[in-house]
């Protein structure tokens, strides 16, 4: 606590490993996948899809959304450089001043950029397996804001995406970027994300039942 405030002054890295660095982020991204993987195939049993059509899904998925998320941290917010360096848009590599490359991890997704990846691998998928792209939506909105809601708890370990300043008892004070009280707007979006999904889920639990 800072006064009557959140201190928040967590460390984005978990640990580095000759040179690797784990991050927060990056974990938390994967799990949100993996686990709206997981609850996917389950609706996906329900609706008596062969368990290929998931693993296709799946791999265009996470292609797709890794893919997109990485383009488009590198040409929303930094083109400039980026384009200049092209190979660091795909490759966990950063040139040195001197020569050479460093391996330093992929730093830098955006969540917009991996939603068009995700829309692109839907496409991808209907030309595959000729399920019906509305279906395949539907099924996929319903983990989707759980996917959202893990993001978004890796922005508040990185510190970023903060709130406007406010003198609310639950504001939280990111030292790494002011020392300014302010709304935690991640931890915001990422409990409606997780309302958002849990209803979808009972409206759809409910819906099976109903037929």
């Amino acid at each position: 606590m800072a006064g009557n405030y959140i201190y928040w002054n967590v460390n984005p890295e978990i640990v580095n490993l000759f040179g690797i660095s784990i991050r927060y982020y990056g974990l938390l991204f994967v799990g949100g996948l993996i686990l709206s993987i997981y609850i996917l195939s389950k609706i996906f049993k329900l609706e008596d899809i062969p368990p290929g059509n998931l693993e296709k899904l799946s791999i265009y998925g996470m292609i797709g959304i890794i893919t997109g998320a990485r383009l488009g941290h590198c040409l929303f917010y930094e083109p400039s450089y980026y384009l200049a360096h092209p190979l660091e848009m795909l490759l966990p590599i950063q040139q040195q001043p001197g020569g050479g490359f460093k391996f330093t991890g992929y730093q830098g997704l955006a969540s917009h950029g991996g939603a068009i990846g995700m829309i692109i691998a839907l496409f991808i998928y209907r030309r595959k397996t000729k399920q019906s792209m509305l279906k395949t939506i539907d099924l996929v909105a319903i983990v989707g804001p759980l996917a959202g809601c893990f993001i978004r708890l890796g922005n508040l370990m990185n510190s970023e995406i903060i709130g406007l300043p406010t003198t609310k008892p639950w504001a939280f004070v990111f030292a790494r970027v002011d020392n300014l009280p302010r709304h935690p707007a991640q931890l915001y979006e990422a409990l409606a994300y997780f309302f958002i999904f849990m209803t979808l889920l009972l409206l759809y639990r409910a819906r099976r039942r109903g037929l």
